[in-house]
C-alpha cells in the first residue's frame, strides 16, 4: 500500500466524524480526514494537504451516500467551510454532538454520567446576530465580500449566508455598491493598501436595532461623512455606525480605537428578561434563541434560593450574574477585561439591580482571597473560554468550597479534562448539550456539580 501523500487518490469509506466534524477514513493502519464526508459515504478521495502530521482530503466522487446526507441550502458550504454540517440532516447533527460529549468524557475516564439529548433549534437557520465579513476587489474592479475559505485568507464570495441574520444581506450589498461609487478601496493584506478591512454587523433580536462597524486600515478616509449618510439613506434600519481603526498587520479583526459616526454607538437587547447594552467589542452570545434556553437551564441546574451568594467567574458583561441576581441574595461578578466590567456595571444600572457587585480582577486570585477571608459562596458559575479552566482556578474552587458549581462550556474536550480534576471534590450530576451553532461542529454544554 502506497504511503499517504499529497496528491494521492484513494477509494475510501467514512467510518466516523472527528472532533472538527470531518469524516474519518481508514487507510491501512492510518486515517485521514475529509471535509463534508459523513458515516456511510464512500467514494474517490484525494489527499490535498497536511497539517500537524495529519493528512486531509477532499471528495472527488461519491459511489455510496450516507443515509443522513441531505441537499444543503448553501451552494458554497463546501468551499467556505463555515458550515461543515449543512449537508448532514439536523437530527443526526444533534445526535453526533451528544455522542461527542460522551466520547470526550470517556477519553478522560468519566463514565456513568447522565448526558441528556442535545437541545436544538426549531428552525436552525439565520440565527447569528453577529456577522463579520472581509471585502475585496476582483480584477475588473468590482467590490465583493464573503468568508475566508477554511485555513486560508482566500475570500469565497457570497451574497447570502443561511446561518446569519437576514437583515445583514441588504446592508452588505449596499456597502459594496457604495465602496465602488465613493472609490473607497478594500484593504489588501499583501500590499497593506486600501481602507476597509472588515464590516461587522450586530443585530438585536428583540428590538429593531442594528449596528454597523466599519473596520478600517486608516484613521480618516475620503468622504467618510457622506459615505455614512448615503448608507443610512439606503439602509434606514441601521441605528448606529461605528468606525474601528485597525492599522496593525494582524489576523485580529478589531483594533483598539473606535469612534461613533452615527447613532449612540451601541445597540440593546434582552436575555431572560434582563436588558443589555452591546457595543462593538462587547462579548454577547451570537444565538439569542438558544442562549435563553442555555441560561435558563444553567439557572435550573443551580437551584438558586433567595439566601444564596453567587460567584460569577469569567463573567464578561455580567450576563449570567445579572440573570441570577433576580433570585439570590448577592452576586459577585469578576472579569479581567475592564471594558467588559464597565459594560456589566452599566447593565446592572439599566436593570436597576442592586445586589450585583462587579470587579475587574483575576477570578482565581479573587477566589483565593475570598477563601482566605472565609467569605461563603453557595453557587459558582464558570463560563471559561475554549481552552477551559486551569489547575490554579480549580484549586481556588476547592478552597472556596461552593456547594454547587455550574460549568458552562463551549469545548467538550476541555470540559471533560476539567471535570476529571473537579471530580476529586465534586460529584458530576448531569450534562446538557446545546446546539448553539447549528450546521457546525461546535457544542455548548451545561454541567452541574455538587460538593461531595
Amino acid at each position: 500500500m502506497e504511503p499517504l501523500r499529497i496528491g494521492l487518490t484513494i477509494h475510501g469509506k467514512c467510518k466516523s466524524l472527528s472532533y472538527e466534524g470531518k469524516g474519518v477514513v481508514a487507510y491501512g493502519d492510518d486515517v485521514f480526514y475529509v471535509e463534508g464526508m459523513f458515516p456511510g459515504d464512500e467514494g474517490e478521495l484525494c489527499i490535498i494537504y497536511k497539517r500537524g502530521g495529519e493528512f486531509f482530503g477532499e471528495i472527488k466522487k461519491l459511489d455510496a451516500i450516507s443515509p443522513n446526507r441531505i441537499q444543503p441550502r448553501c451552494k458554497i458550504c463546501r468551499a467556505c467551510g463555515g458550515c461543515c454540517f449543512q449537508q448532514l440532516d439536523y437530527p443526526a447533527q444533534l445526535e453526533w454532538k451528544r455522542d461527542f460529549v460522551i466520547s470526550q468524557l470517556r477519553h478522560f475516564g468519566i463514565d456513568g454520567i447522565e448526558v441528556l439529548p442535545t437541545i436544538g433549534m426549531d428552525d436552525p437557520y439565520h440565527y447569528r446576530n453577529k456577522i463579520q465579513v472581509p471585502f475585496a476587489k476582483d480584477r475588473k474592479g468590482k467590490v465583493y465580500y464573503g468568508f475566508y475559505k477554511t485555513g486560508t485568507h482566500v475570500i469565497v464570495p457570497t451574497d447570502i449566508c443561511h446561518i446569519e441574520d437576514k437583515r445583514a444581506y441588504h446592508i452588505l450589498n449596499e456597502i459594496s455598491k457604495l465602496l465602488e461609487s465613493f472609490h473607497i478601496d478594500p484593504y489588501q493584506e499583501d500590499s497593506r493598501y486600501g481602507v476597509l478591512r472588515h464590516v461587522l454587523i450586530r443585530t438585536s433580536f428583540y428590538k429593531p436595532q442594528i449596528m454597523v462597524v466599519l473596520v478600517t486600515n486608516v484613521d480618516v478616509f475620503p468622504s467618510r461623512n457622506n459615505f455614512v449618510k448615503a448608507l443610512i439613506k439606503r439602509c434606514p434600519e441601521i441605528t448606529t455606525v461605528v468606525q474601528n481603526i485597525n492599522p496593525r498587520q494582524t489576523n485580529v479583526i478589531l483594533g483598539e480605537r473606535e469612534r461613533v459616526l452615527y447613532g449612540k454607538g451601541f445597540i440593546e437587547d434582552s436575555l431572560c428578561g434582563v436588558e443589555f447594552k452591546i457595543s462593538a467589542k462587547s462579548f454577547y452570545q451570537t444565538n439569542p434563541v438558544m442562549t435563553e434556553k442555555l441560561y435558563k437551564t444553567a439557572m435550573d441546574f443551580a437551584n438558586l434560593t433567595e439566601n444564596d451568594i453567587v460567584f460569577d467567574a469569567y463573567s464578561g458583561i455580567g450576563t449570567i450574574g445579572l440573570i441570577a441576581s433576580k433570585n439570590v441574595k448577592e452576586v459577585i461578578s469578576v472579569e479581567l477585561v475592564k471594558e467588559a466590567v464597565r459594560d456589566a456595571v452599566n447593565n446592572a444600572k439599566v436593570n436597576h439591580v442592586t445586589n450585583f457587585l462587579a470587579y475587574c480582577d483575576d477570578a482565581t486570585k479573587f477566589m483565593v482571597n475570598m477563601a482566605r477571608e472565609h467569605r461563603p459562596v453557595d453557587v459558582l458559575f464558570m463560563d471559561p473560554p475554549r481552552k477551559g479552566s486551569d489547575d490554579k482556578f480549580i484549586e481556588a474552587t476547592f478552597r472556596l468550597k461552593p456547594k454547587r458549581v455550574v460549568y458552562v462550556s463551549c469545548n467538550p474536550s476541555t470540559l471533560a479534562r476539567d471535570l476529571k480534576k473537579l471530580s476529586e471534590r465534586y460529584r458530576i450530576e448531569k450534562l446538557q448539550p446545546f446546539d448553539m451553532f447549528p450546521h457546525t461542529s461546535h457544542v455548548e454544554t451545561v454541567c452541574l456539580l455538587t460538593k461531595k
